[in-house]
């Protein structure tokens, strides 16, 4: 029995005595009394009794342990030309001042603060700064439309809002003072006060309630962590993509602290010597996770990138970012990975970077498509490990664990079930299903320690959005199988399954399929009406920089690939060829929106697309029925 199998095995038979043993990670004022606590199922807690406070495990005890003088953020600004080195010690004292403003502007422990900002290292600080107080934060992505903003204020109630002049997206500077403002004006709930970043490329105007950030920190004085309980919360997090009330996933403080100490070595292989680069955002799970506490916690060094590293005129941010700081551990989207190598298909700009330092390369947020797993293999020379989980779990479900136990890994799997959860493939009656057979998967509970213990105030919501379709576990929204090795495949959300003349057929395949295609760089399968059929898939695809092709050919050619992989019953007969697919800001493809259009039923275009020019420009193709 191989690391893995003991760490997985006795999680499941022991997870008390399996999570004590991970909880030493952390440094405890009051070590727990239960390590779960099933009183309550299924709102179970973990580690009840604990006592403990998350900034000081992120950053005193590292400074306490003689590695103040470790470099704990990497700032890198191409979009206003700024790079900034952190020291643990220099995160320590700003963290410590601006918990001071928030306490001299009332905020105390179990008191909400909205952080409303860009990525820059005060929305580090910020974070921190609640949690030194035992206040709850909650981040909503910079420059969120005034009504999503709103919705959130008026569902987490906050007593202060921290937030900028502006931020920078796409090349254009974007004004967030009218923003908040104009939320705040929407909102039922005021807040008492908000702090202000005043940014140089475009200053805000100040109100009464308004504080100016700097002016504030200049005559600050540094607050003592207030220590919490382990099952206090931490942070809430809001769902993207949300209508009518906001669904808000609470993290708590013990259990969290403890599951992202546990994965930055034993998923990520990641060391408190390593430099560490998850590029995503801090409004996101990831960027939560993965930008800022487990690397804190863990004493590495984070890269904190404000811009985006593709899409800009170099190719190759990406390796540019990974050679200055010598980054050994690489997070992004597949999303990314294929942008790039559309835009460098035959990685040109990598060869003019050295990224020797580089040992992984980790994927998430989609699924990860053979094609661009096979292109960064071959052209980064390190593992390419695809990880899946939810803004829910917090940190992986599936995973390749390398520290733990590194193992072969299969193109188009994120590999096994992570330690603590119990992972499992039904069908629709609720049975377990045969290995290789597509269903529901679900996580039998209890979850591991880090994962939501509810939502913020609403606890039946919970069980109704989570616990009831399948009592006895979580259920995740994905569909897949697991083969007869364990390794997990992930195909997409359960409504991404269309229904052809009867036959339940999962749009994920189709699409895995679709982009194996050598002049295909992306792409979105959707099933759209049919008066015979019921549903068809429609591909809709974007082409590799540069490749000139004639329609009908492409189109022959991947119809064929599908009815050769998949059968004749995928019925795919229909590809377009567009210039771009709508997305998040996160990078995910917006399918279901784009299935609404197709449709007939267009919903509002949420505020999280990264640019609506994409979605107006596709329209006409997705209510076509001769694209």
């Amino acid at each position: 029995m191989g690391e893995y199998e003991r760490a997985r095995a006795m999680a499941a038979a022991a997870p008390e005595e399996f999570w004590a043993q991970a909880a030493a990670l952390v440094d405890w004022v009051t070590p727990p009394e239960v390590i779960l606590d099933s009183s309550q199922a299924p709102f179970y807690r973990w580690f009840r009794g604990g006592r403990l406070n998350t900034c000081v495990n992120a950053l005193d005890r590292h400074v306490a342990a003689g590695r103040g003088d470790r470099v704990a953020i990497r700032y890198d600004s191409p979009v206003t030309g700024v790079k900034r080195s952190i020291t643990y010690a220099e995160l320590l004292d700003e963290v410590s001042r601006f918990a001071g403003v928030l306490a001299g502007l009332g905020v105390s422990k179990g008191d909400r603060v909205i952080i409303y900002l860009p990525m820059v290292p005060e929305a580090v600080v910020a974070m921190l700064a609640c949690a030194r107080l035992g206040a709850v934060h909650s981040v909503v992505f910079g420059g969120f439309a005034p009504a999503e903003l709103a919705a959130r204020i008026d569902d987490a109630t906050p007593r202060v809002v921290v937030s900028a002049s502006c931020g920078i997206e796409a090349g254009r500077v974007l004004p967030y003072k009218p923003l908040l403002d104009e939320a705040i004006g929407m909102a039922r709930h005021k807040p008492q006060a908000s702090v202000i970043l005043q940014r140089p490329q475009a200053r805000a105007e100040m109100h009464a309630a308004d504080v100016d950030w700097a002016a504030a920190m200049a005559v600050a004085v540094p607050h003592e962590p207030v220590i919490v309980e382990a099952t206090d919360p931490l942070y809430i997090l809001y769902t993207s993509g949300t209508t009518g009330r906001p669904k808000g996933i609470v993290r708590d403080n013990g259990g969290h602290a403890v599951a992202l100490a546990w994965s930055f070595w034993n998923v990520y292989g990641m060391t408190a010597d390593d430099t560490w680069w998850a590029a995503s955002d801090v409004g996101w799970v990831v960027g939560h996770s993965y930008i800022v506490y487990s690397p804190l916690l863990s004493g590495a060094t984070t890269v904190l990138y404000e811009g985006k590293p593709v899409g800009t005129p170099d190719a190759g941010a990406f390796w540019r970012v990974i050679a200055e700081y010598g980054v050994n551990g690489l997070f992004t989207a597949p999303t990314a990975i294929r942008a790039i190598k559309k835009e460098d298909p035959d990685g040109e700009h990598l060869a003019r970077h050295d990224i020797s330092s580089l040992r992984s390369l980790f994927l998430a947020g989609e699924r990860l498509d053979p094609d661009t797993y096979h292109w960064a293999c071959g052209h980064l020379g390190v593992p390419v490990v695809d990880n899946w989980w939810q803004t829910e779990t917090g940190w992986p479900i599936a995973s390749n664990l390398r520290g733990l136990e590194p193992m072969p890994i299969k193109p188009g799997s994120p590999s096994v079930a992570v330690p603590g959860y119990d992972v499992q493939v039904l069908d629709g009656e609720g049975r377990q299903v045969a290995a290789g057979t597509d269903g529901a998967i679900v996580i039998r509970l209890p979850m591991p320690p880090g994962t939501l213990p509810t939502l913020w105030g609403d606890d039946q919501r919970y069980v109704d959005a989570y616990l009831t379709a399948n009592p006895g576990y979580y259920t995740t929204g994905d569909g897949g199988s697991m083969d007869a090795d364990g390794y997990l495949y992930v195909m997409g959300r359960t409504d991404d399954v269309i229904n052809v003349a009867g036959h339940r057929l999962s749009t994920g395949s189709m699409e895995a399929v679709v982009a194996s295609h050598p002049m295909v760089a992306e792409c979105a399968v959707i099933g759209v009406h049919d008066d015979l059929k019921g549903q068809v898939p429609r591909a809709f695809v974007v082409l590799k920089a540069g490749v000139q092709v004639d329609p009908a050919v492409l189109q022959a050619e991947i119809v064929e690939s599908v009815r050769r992989e998949i059968g004749p019953v995928a019925a795919l007969k229909q590809v377009v060829i567009v210039p771009a697919l709508p997305k998040t800001r996160s990078g995910k493809i917006l399918r279901r929106t784009m299935r609404g259009i197709a449709d007939g039923r267009p919903e509002p275009v949420p505020s999280t697309i990264e640019d609506v020019r994409v979605l107006e420009a596709i329209t006409p193709l997705l209510v076509s029925d001769k694209p």
